[in-house]
């Protein structure tokens, strides 16, 4: 008898493996129970050996989708919540009927993001499934935002990060509860793509192009720095998928990640090509490439230009040669508020500015 246990562990472990494989989790509790049981009399085991403990973990390679909705947290700040669920029921029933349409598993809810899985038997058809849902799902964004504005609700803008990887894939939990999970560095790297994606916009991996760049149209590779990796990593925008005749509806113009922050700086007013003495102080409240929203402190004219010094601290670098214009503005509960546009900026300092953000962006809600 003792040989035969073993066995059917294993067999138990592969048979939970096809059915996550085919409806995206394994069955858990009674129904665990009864197929141990089924295999146990298939065996001719005089014992039920349902294993108390959770099956190990299996390697397995598969696509990583990501989706989040951009300001939602506004949006729910300023409508009550019977509102913020009108808006969610509707997004949340479409996307779901996206991904199950291109053969993905919806992995977990989380807030107003979702994660899916995309797994082939050709790791190559799960990246085009989860890049074709990812494009779809964008315009589907668009049906939806016209019904909300018919209602006279305020419109819904996603990012979507997708990577392709191996991960480790299995229970976790106890009798009572337990639940499929997939864990490792490539789920975490689709987390950070998603977190730099902007309202509208599909980024993929390296990896997912390479298993679809005959599939899909991109723009050019763009490199970021992600937390816990000492490299940076190629990412690249997801245009069109030309066999198919669906391109990414093109949002209003997104010339960088924006995120929002709280640091001083210094600043001091440029008059006819000369630097005041003079330093003023104001907090930065959001910050994006090429230039940052801030509480100036004090009165200040539009279109003023001024000299800027950023401590940005995390990437170990004081940014003290960055020229700007101050753009609109305007007054609110005793601040001054303005949007302040870079005009003259070293590559240095701008190449820590972008790692700045980068670093900054992936702690916090993209935009």
């Amino acid at each position: 008898m003792g040989p035969k246990l073993p066995l059917h562990r294993h067999a138990l472990a592969r048979i939970q493996d096809l059915i996550a494989e085919e409806t995206g989790a394994p069955l858990r509790g009674d129904a665990r129970g009864k197929l141990a049981r089924l295999l146990a009399d298939a065996f001719g085991l005089s014992e039920m050996p349902v294993p108390t403990e959770e099956f190990e973990f299996t390697s397995r390679d598969l696509t990583i989708l990501i989706a989040d909705l951009r300001g939602f947290s506004s949006i729910s700040e300023a409508y009550p919540i019977e509102t913020v669920l009108h808006i969610l029921k509707p997004y949340f029933a479409r996307m779901t009927e996206i991904i199950v349409r291109n053969f993905g598993a919806i992995d977990k809810f989380m807030g107003d993001s979702v994660m899916a899985l995309f797994e082939e038997r050709h790791i190559q058809n799960s990246a085009r499934h989860a890049v074709t849902c990812a494009v779809e799902m964008q315009l589907a964004m668009d049906e939806l935002n016209r019904n909300s504005k018919q209602c006279g609700l305020p419109e819904l803008h996603m990012g979507i990060g997708i990577n392709t990887g191996r991960v480790m894939a299995g229970l976790v939990g106890s009798g009572e509860y337990s639940e499929y999970v997939v864990v490792g560095g490539e789920v975490n790297l689709a987390s950070r793509i998603e977190a730099f994606s902007l309202r509208g916009q599909v980024l993929i991996s390296q990896s997912t192009f390479e298993c679809c760049e005959d599939f899909v149209l991109t723009d050019k590779p763009i490199e970021v720095h992600v937390k816990g990796l000492a490299n940076p990593v190629s990412l690249r925008e997801v245009v069109a998928i030309p066999s198919l005749g669906r391109e990414v509806p093109r949002r209003e113009i997104r010339r960088s990640i924006r995120v929002k922050t709280e640091i001083s700086f210094v600043y001091h007013l440029v008059k006819d090509k000369i630097v005041d003495s003079e330093p003023c102080q104001g907090v930065i409240l959001d910050i994006g490439y090429y230039g940052v929203k801030a509480d100036l402190g004090r009165e200040v004219e539009s279109y003023s230009e001024v000299r800027m010094e950023i401590d940005l601290s995390i990437v170990g670098y004081r940014a003290t040669d960055i020229y700007a214009r101050i753009l609109r503005k305007r007054t609110s509960d005793g601040r001054f508020l303005a949007s302040i546009e870079f005009t003259s900026i070293s590559a240095k300092s701008q190449a820590h500015i972008r790692r700045f953000v980068q670093f900054l962006v992936q702690g916090s809600e993209g935009g």
